[in-house]
């Protein structure tokens, strides 16, 4: 039986260790810290823990526009962090389950690479030689640092320390506009923190569509959080019990005081003694450099994750793990990225995948764009959700939908008609033709397909 070593137990590592039992290999999985990874203890989880307490906090707060007779009285945020302890607490444990049930051996430790086939585990009293036909390297990210004058100060966190804030900020400045950020903006203007998104580029989500990022733009504005986009920040200065976020926008100097200031500018590859440059794996960046395998180029080395840049989310980790065991055990598949679903669970949620309308027309490709509103959809209006917007993006020349952006009520769910669309090359004759129930939160997809064609219903 084959043997395969994995370094790190996030979503790609204990997913590329689970796939390779299933094809017969036997595993050892190590791990520095949780089962899990960032995602599961640090990031992905706890954060929709706490917004699913921020969507009840706005829930209650509208109760007399539904006809119900109720009152927020106050928002419990010991509690809130105390759920989304114990949601973090369960799925950990589930994935450990899943280990065992699977018959993977965990090793607890910091693994690095002796050699190609070697794993060398440092144990914290002793190491530990695993040794194996196949290597593959899961070790994550990092936070990145923030090269800004003041952010190590005191007051100043990072989003691992955030979801475990003691109590709401007054005021809240968020340094990055991207989905860390903009999920916790979500959170905390709920739990009724004033805050101030700081962003340098010209749009909160900077890799988002730009008509759909307005949508949510205009839910935020609503709701009294400030955004200032296009605008760099210089220096946080401690002063009166306050941290003065100093930044430049427009050619002018400004001036935010805050509680807290939450540094938000993303992650790094977590390279650093995992015995890269030892057995001569090449680099791109702060990255390991892989090929469309998951291959390193270090014989029968493999990586994937956020280890290896690229798009660095949970879902794509995982899929990368799958491609990455199945290469070391001798099969030959390559992964694809053509309808990689983004999502971000603010409130109106964003999700997207495949191409905007711009990314398209950079390639030089004609377009047709079918757009609707979740202001004319009927599901949407019942459930009092204003805020949204669907796009479809189709190939003129094939009529295929290549790419779909939503804004709206549980986009993040919505968003998997459009990818598996993108992924079997569905023609918007196709994605309109189908039948979708009603009321849905799906007609709008229906609708904006439609729309490409020239003949939505309800537009």
């Amino acid at each position: 039986m084959p043997h395969i070593a994995i370094v790190g137990g996030g979503p790609a590592g204990y997913v590329a260790a689970i796939r390779a039992r299933q094809l017969g290999a036997d595993v050892t999985l190590v791990e520095v810290d949780a089962l899990g990874g960032t995602c599961l203890n640090r990031g992905c989880i706890p954060s929709k823990a706490l917004l699913r307490s921020a969507e009840l906090i706005r829930l209650a707060s509208r109760c007399d526009e539904f006809g119900v007779d109720a009152e927020l009285r106050g928002v419990n945020w010991p509690k809130a962090v105390q759920r989304k302890n114990q949601v973090v607490s369960q799925v950990v444990r589930g994935v450990e389950h899943l280990m065992k049930q699977n018959g993977i051996r965990v090793v607890e430790g910091r693994g690095r690479l002796a050699d190609c086939r070697t794993v060398v585990v440092d144990t914290g009293g002793r190491e530990e030689a695993v040794a194996a036909d196949g290597v593959v390297l899961a070790t994550g990210s990092v936070t990145a640092s923030v090269p800004i004058p003041g952010c190590e100060g005191p007051g100043v966190i990072t989003s691992a320390e955030m979801l475990d804030i003691e109590e709401v900020p007054e005021n809240l400045v968020i340094i990055g506009g991207g989905y860390v950020g903009v999920e916790f903006a979500d959170v905390f203007n709920a739990a009724g923190s004033k805050v101030t998104v700081i962003e340098m580029m010209p749009q909160i989500l900077p890799t988002e569509d730009a008509e759909v990022v307005a949508e949510l733009a205009r839910a935020f504005r609503r709701r009294r959080v400030a955004m200032h986009v296009n605008a760099r920040v210089s220096e946080v200065v401690g002063k009166d019990g306050k941290q003065h976020v100093r930044f430049r926008k427009d050619d002018d100097e400004h001036e935010v005081a805050a509680d807290v200031v939450l540094t938000a500018v993303g992650r790094w590859p977590n390279t650093e003694g995992v015995g890269l440059a030892e057995v001569g794996v090449e680099m791109d960046g702060r990255a390991i450099k892989v090929n469309e395998r998951m291959e390193t180029s270090a014989p029968g080395v493999y990586a994937c994750g956020d280890v290896i840049g690229g798009i660095m989310l949970a879902h794509v980790a995982s899929a990368e793990g799958k491609v990455a065991v199945a290469n070391a055990l001798g099969q030959h598949v390559e992964m694809d990225y053509t309808a990689i679903p983004s999502v971000v669970y603010a409130h109106p949620e964003v999700a997207s995948t495949g191409l905007t309308e711009s990314q398209a027309e950079a390639k030089g490709m004609a377009v047709k764009v079918g757009k609707f509103s979740f202001r004319g959809a009927a599901k949407a209006r019942a459930e009092g959700e204003r805020d949204g917007l669907v796009k479809i993006v189709v190939d003129a020349a094939s009529g295929k939908v290549i790419g779909g952006q939503i804004c709206g009520p549980h986009a993040t769910d919505l968003i998997h008609e459009v990818v598996l669309a993108v992924s079997v090359g569905a023609s918007a004759e196709q994605v309109g033709g189908m039948v979708h129930a009603h009321p849905t939160l799906a007609e709008p997809i229906m609708e904006a397909a439609e729309d490409a064609l020239g003949r939505a219903i309800h537009k």
